[in-house]
Order: structure tokens, then sequence, then C-alpha cells
């Protein structure tokens, strides 16, 4: 009997990795490693790509949403006379604009408001967003314009207006992090990237001193195995000194870790197509409220964190943020009132001078080791690309330009796609516009593995065809793997994602040949996880 296509095309990439000596071998799936192996393999070099859980499972699923310069760092750069901000905002906002170009199906344009209770705050904020949008040049977003009292209420009822001011509308922009992470992987391996998800590094591998390669496990299937490679890159994030450590037992630490606390709230609070920034706290931060498939997302915390695979979301990290939504808004929200919270852990580089995490700038490090070890560290979504561009360079002596093509999907998308959906597959508009978004001109092929439109639960567009998606195209190995981060509905509502677990499992069963005992085992560790930790 022969086996299903994502079973033979797991077997296939472990066999390419054993078989093979590689250019670059990537560890580490997320943003970072990704992008990287897109790039690498876009330049022509033969690319291994090595994940221990899931691509995208830690940080770079765990993120704002955003696709932004960074207000912030602007701030800072302006008040400090900081050049690094400065640089950094300026470099953020260029990859924005390509970031668009890369995945306009998955990006959109946001506005976001930001309400001033004194005309002094008005003026301040008035001034530096302009200078924001200024910064952006031809990558403008939208023009950023002052709003007196009236026009900020009209814009957002719900905005609590004693002793309001006004606001200052910016633009910048949003997009699903998780599903850019795996279509970034999928890119890759389409233009002959090698990657595989569960696949552990437990060691390197040394001839007279120089790094030729990793010692590997098998984590689903059992097993271990070498990986050949002329360099090897630490892309782990959070986990960066783990592997720099293994090379180097005496490496000094250089990651200083952060946990970043976001909420789902069940209802739209924000406007469909406009968030809130808060700009400063009590304690120095910015808290987002922002409209996120038709819930409303609030974060972030900024707090100093140990690395651990499953960071929790603490009752006080929850209560901060529902308490500046109730501050800001004359809305009674609750605890009872969110329907998912994650906490990503952000790889921030080390700073002795820095007295807080909130301190430390988003800027990244490249570093190579005696043994020719590549560790990049730090970063943030919005310039991954640039990043990768910048580490393949450097291994390669190719210039630093990114030369990686738009993700899958991309190429012919349109906003009359959604259009062609409907009428050529006989989607109503709320599914419809769902695949669009999610998968671009793939779409019509995600639809068609299910002529019926069977949808997980019949209030929601999200279809039983992307289960069978995520498994054979797109690296989905568990029911958790296709919620979390291929259909981002344990992310969104995590009662609904409970809902959808057997029917998830029976398919996953089906795609993976499981035995009844083993989809049985996808039911209970689903459920375990989504009573604690998404």
């Amino acid at each position: 009997m022969p086996v299903s296509l994502a079973v033979s095309k797991r077997r296939r990439a472990l066999s390419d990795l054993e078989g093979r000596v590689f250019d670059l071998v990537v560890v580490g799936g997320g943003s970072v490693g990704a992008g990287i192996a897109c790039e690498a393999a876009a330049r022509g070099l033969d690319v291994a790509l090595l994940e221990r859980r899931d691509f995208g499972s830690g940080t770079s699923s765990r993120s704002t949403k955003l696709i932004h310069g960074g207000v912030r760092y602007l701030e800072k750069a302006v008040m400090r006379l900081d050049r690094a901000e400065f640089h950094l905002v300026t470099e953020a906002l260029a990859e924005r604009a390509a970031f668009f170009r890369t995945a306009p199906f998955l990006a959109k344009r946001l506005a976001v408001l930001t309400p001033t209770y004194t005309r002094s705050a008005h003026l301040y904020y008035s001034l530096g967003l302009r200078f924001y949008d200024l910064l952006s040049g031809r990558g403008s977003l939208g023009r950023t314009r002052s709003l007196d009292r009236t026009a900020t209420l009209a814009l957002v009822p719900q905005l609590r207006d004693e002793e309001l001011v006004g606001g200052v509308l910016y633009h910048d922009g949003q997009f699903d992090d998780a599903r850019m992470n795996v279509l970034l992987v999928c890119t890759a391996v389409s233009i002959g990237a090698v990657a595989a998800n569960r696949v552990e590094v437990t060691g390197l591998v040394k001839e007279k001193g120089r790094l030729v390669g990793v010692e590997a496990e098998d984590r689903l299937g059992g097993g271990t195995f070498m990986v050949r490679g002329k360099t090897v890159i630490n892309a782990c994030g959070p986990f960066s000194d783990v592997l720099r450590t293994l090379d180097e037992p005496d490496a000094s630490p250089i990651v200083r870790t952060s946990s970043g606390v976001h909420l789902v709230l069940d209802r739209g609070i924000c406007p469909r197509d406009t968030g809130i920034l808060i700009p400063k706290t009590e304690d120095g931060r910015v808290v987002f409220i922002l409209p996120w498939m038709g819930r409303t997302l609030v974060g972030t915390t900024d707090e100093p964190a140990v690395p651990t695979d499953n960071p929790v979301v603490g009752n006080a990290e929850e209560a901060y943020l529902l308490r500046y939504v109730r501050q800001y808004l004359s809305v009674a929200v609750g605890p009872s009132d969110v329907r998912s919270a994650w906490s990503g852990l952000r790889p921030l580089v080390r700073n002795p001078r820095a007295r807080r995490t909130a301190e430390l700038a988003r800027t990244h490090v490249i570093l190579r080791s005696r043994s020719g070890l590549v560790s990049v560290v730090g970063g943030k979504w919005t310039t991954y690309r640039r990043i990768a561009a910048e580490v393949v360079g450097a291994v390669s002596g190719a210039r630093p330009k990114a030369v990686s093509p738009p993700v899958l999907g991309a190429r012919g998308w349109s906003e009359q796609s959604m259009e062609r959906l409907e009428t050529g597959c006989h989607l109503v508009p709320e599914v419809a516009a769902h695949l669009d978004q999610s998968y671009g001109t793939r779409a019509e092929a995600v639809a068609a593995l299910d002529v019926g439109g069977e949808r997980l639960v019949p209030s929601e567009p999200f279809l039983a065809a992307e289960v069978r998606w995520a498994v054979r195209e797109e690296f989905a190995l568990s029911v958790m793997d296709v919620l979390s981060r291929r259909m981002r509905i344990a992310f969104l509502d995590r009662p609904l994602a409970r809902r959808c677990v057997p029917r998830v499992a029976a398919i996953l069963g089906e795609e993976l040949e499981l035995s009844p005992e083993a989809v049985q085992n996808e039911v209970n560790d689903a459920r375990r996880a989504l009573d604690s930790n998404i």
C-alpha cells in the first residue's frame, strides 16, 4: 500500500538531510532561520533547515502582528540622540514596504490612533508621528492626521472622554506572523532547500577544530543521523546561547530574554481597521489595542524571563493589560472576556548597561566562533529579510542585498482575487476572504481538496480542507501545529479550538496514517496544551 503524500515527503526530506553535504545548515525555524533558508536558497546555495519543534512555534508566532518601524524606538532615538535606535527605525520602515511586496495577501494597512489628554501631548505626538511618516518616504501607508476631540470620538466612540483633547492617527502594517513563517519555509523548499521540523540538533560535529555538521535526532520517528554542512548557522532565538555553549562551553551569554504577553478579547472593541496605541504607561511601556481576525488583540508586556518552551501567562500580566483597556476605553472587560493568551520570548542582545529589558534595542548581532559557528541573535519580524541577507552575505561573500522571492501565493495576487474565489469556487464571502488572506493565489487549490466545503465549526470560516493542506503542503505534524500555527484558531479563541480538536485529529490521522491510539493521543495532547499554554 503506498504511503501518504505527507509521510513520503517527510521520509524524503530526512533522507536528503543525511545523504548530502550542504552549503548551510540552519538551526532554528523561526522568522530569522526561515528567512535565511529562503534567502540562501534563492542565491543558489544548498540549504538545510532544522527545527526541533514546529516552524514558528516560539517567539515568531507570538508577536503583536505589526509590521512597523517602531514608534517607541523613534522616540528614544530623538530624545536620547541615539543613532542606533534611529537606524533601526529607518531600516524597519524600508523593510515594511518590502514586506508588502513579499506577502501582499498576508499584510494589510492598519490605522492606529494615539489618544491625547493634554495639549502639549497632542502637539508632541502629532509632530513625532508626522516625522515617523516622513521617514517612510515612498513606503508611507497613509498620511498622519491630527484629530480634534469630536473627530477622535467619532472614530473610536469607546474611548473614555474625560479630559480628552483629541488624537493622532498614523498608519502601520499588520500581518499573520505564524503563517508568514510557514510560508517562508515552504518558499525556501520550493526553490531547493531541505526543511524538517521535529528534528533536534543534539551535538556539533568537528574535524580538526572546524565545524563540519551537526548531530540530529528525529523527534517524531526516532533515530539519529548527521547533517553535514560547510557552515552551521545558529538561529535559535531565545535559545541561541544553548547552541553557542555546545560549541564553546566557556562562551559568555549574550541573550537577555524578555517576555511579551498578549491577550485576545472575545469581541471587537476597536473599529475594524483602526487600532489604539497607549503611548506611555506608568512604567514606560506602550500598549496596543488592535483589531485582529474579528477579535481584539491587546499587548504587550516587557519583563525579564528565563527561556522555556512553554512560557506561562501570569495573572499579574493579564491584569496589567486589562487594566489599561479599562483605563482608556469605556468597556467593562475582565478575565472572562479573554479568549486566548500567550507569552512570547524576545531574544534581546545583552547590554550590561541596560537596567530593564524595555531599554534594549531590537537590533541584532552576528558572531562567528573559533570553530566557525555563525550565530545571529536579536532582530524583529519586520527586518527578518534584511537580517537574512546580511547573514547569507557574510558567510558567502555575496552582496548583503536581499534577493529572496515573494512567498508562495503572492505572485499574481491582487485585491480582486477574493471575488474570483467566490465565483470560481462557489464560496460564501467570509470563507473566500479567509482563504484569500491566508493562502493568496493558492486558496483555490486549498478549496479544491473538499468540494463540499466542510467547516470545522459552522459559525466560523475555517475549512476541514485546510487541515489536509496543512499536513500535505505545510509540514503540520500534530493537532496543535494545525490549530496554533497553520489556522490560528488556538491563538484566536481557545474554546473554539477545543471544539475543533476531534475533527482535526481524525483528518490528521488519515493524512499521516496514524493508528486509532495515536489519534487519541493527539486529542489528549491538544486538550492538555489548550488547557495550559498554546
